[in-house]
């Protein structure tokens, strides 16, 4: 005779599986105690020794018992059943609200994504266009300095030029000076010269 399977701990899957066994154990019990009181029900029609009837019947009592246990042994299994698929139920609701809590979230974070993207895109423009004034801000003060080096460079020249014209200047002065201190002394001395003479003439008269 078949052993029923016992209570699996795997799962609802699990639980089907031996709860169709037992459906099975139970029909072929079933079936082998109609197949026992058809020979009870020969054995009336025929005579049959007392040994034999009472091994029949010992064997009835033995099947109704086996079976007896296999009934109750499946209401629990049913009863585990229920439980079972009354947990996945539960289990199955609380996940359902987790897939819409965490596709929320997803959709939450995904704008804001987004959103940040659009500014970091906005803050890049606004970079790069400030970097391009800077760069010709750079451009033109360079320019400028280039005109302020060349204008120091000029004023240099000129400075140069003044210093060396004042130089030349303060020569040709000493040089008049000079020069006008000579014909003075000359003409002092040629006025000195003439005055005698003039006087030598006046005494001759």
């Amino acid at each position: 005779m078949a052993t029923p399977l016992g209570w699996s701990q795997g799962g609802s899957g699990s639980v089907c599986l031996a709860f169709d066994q037992l459906r099975d154990v139970i029909e072929s019990q079933e079936e082998l105690i109609h197949q026992l009181r058809n020979v009870m029900v020969l054995q009336d029609e025929n005579f049959v020794s007392k040994e034999e009837f009472q091994e029949i019947e010992k064997k009835l009592v033995e099947e109704k018992a086996a079976h007896a246990k296999t009934k109750a042994l499946l209401a629990k299994e049913e009863e585990k059943l229920q439980f079972a698929l009354g947990e996945v139920e539960v289990l199955s609701k609380q996940l359902e609200k987790e897939k819409v809590a965490f596709e929320k979230a997803l959709s939450s974070v995904k704008h804001k994504v987004l959103q940040e993207s659009s500014k970091k895109d906005q803050l890049i423009t606004k970079c790069n266009e400030i970097e391009s004034h800077v760069i010709k801000q750079e451009d033109i003060l360079n320019g400028k300095e280039n005109e302020i080096k060349e204008l120091q460079q000029v004023i240099s020249q000129q400075k140069q030029i003044f210093r060396n014209h004042m130089s030349d200047f303060r020569i040709q002065k000493e040089q008049e000076s000079y020069m006008a201190q000579v014909l003075e002394q000359k003409h002092k001395k040629t006025s000195r010269t003439r005055r005698p003479r003039s006087r030598q003439c006046r005494r001759e008269k």
